[in-house]
């Protein structure tokens, strides 16, 4: 079974970019050029982990069996888990995760036993 690329970031406001950069990387090797949702997608998760989550940020992306279909996995220390907030049209924020919600296919969150979470999604490209 091939290794799942893997990034670890510091969380930082560089996360997001240096995620993006890893995405992008990953998919070009699998021949993807489109990568616009997937690269915004995950700068979305990491910088929800990074404003709202601890320790460091792990970022792991690889297909599912289906060559139009990655997973991408945000894994930080912290207990809040992301939820979608009710649209709130005066708000500078709060609005990432219903749009992330639109543009994949599913997503959720998986607590991990030593503490924290892994925010997946299931992405079409």
């Amino acid at each position: 079974m091939p290794e799942i690329p893997t990034l670890v970031l510091d969380s930082t406001d560089r996360a997001p970019g240096v995620a993006r950069e890893f995405v992008s990387a990953r998919l070009r090797e699998w021949g993807i050029s489109d990568d616009f949702i997937a690269r915004l997608v995950v700068s979305e998760l990491v910088t929800n982990a990074w404003m709202h989550g601890e320790g460091p940020i792990v970022v792991r992306v690889f297909q599912d069996g289906r060559a139009d279909t990655v997973v991408m996995e945000v894994w930080d220390r912290g207990e809040k888990h992301p939820f979608i907030r009710h649209t709130d049209c005066g708000a500078l924020n709060g609005r990432g995760l219903l749009l992330v919600s639109q543009l994949v296919l599913a997503w959720g969150i998986r607590p991990l036993l030593e503490r924290g979470k892994i925010t997946w999604v299931k992405c079409a490209v």
